[in-house]
């Protein structure tokens, strides 16, 4: 069984995220999204949040009955050796993305040689869309459809108004 591991914040998960999510789901038996933590990053949800936002998001892909979601901590490639997995799927939305995924995925394979890793571009129409706009935009109450699952969209506007008035 060809397995692959998508990792990320997804927090939140982005139209972007999912149009990767549907085409990696068609090249491998089992998929495998994974939240992981990133101390360089302040979570708007916490990573069990961010796993059911991707499990309902999920809901309105075709071709996916093959993904899973969860959530971990730690090095990827361990991660990865836990579920049997031979491949990293990556989505690049621009040349940046490129430079540090690939100093990763550089290091994940001298960490564990036998996980490759896959670089999905992202398709033109979405490669503006990341979750810290997705933020923003959440925080001007901008109608998220579109730029996230229509399932979560109201999720992710009430959640970034809370935390805007715990800050005041």
């Amino acid at each position: 069984m060809r397995t692959a591991i998508y990792p990320g914040s997804f927090d939140p998960v982005t139209a972007g995220h999912l149009d990767i999510i549907q085409r990696a789901a068609a090249q491998f038996d089992r998929l495998v999204v994974c939240v992981m933590y990133n101390s360089e990053k302040q979570g708007l949800f916490t990573p069990a949040e961010r796993a059911d936002l991707i499990r309902r998001s999920l809901v309105e892909l075709d071709g996916v009955d093959n993904v899973e979601v969860d959530y971990a901590d730690g090095l990827l490639v361990d991660y990865a050796r836990r579920q049997n997995a031979n491949c990293v799927v990556k989505g690049l939305r621009r040349v940046a993305d490129f430079e540090a995924e690939m100093q990763m995925a550089d290091l994940n394979r001298q960490l564990s040689p036998g996980v490759d890793t896959l670089f999905l571009t992202a398709r033109p129409n979405l490669a503006f869309i990341s979750s810290t706009i997705v933020k923003e935009m959440a925080r001007y109450q901008v109608d998220l459809r579109g730029y996230v699952a229509g399932s979560i969209a109201d999720d992710v506007t009430e959640r970034m108004r809370q935390q805007l008035e715990e800050a005041e």
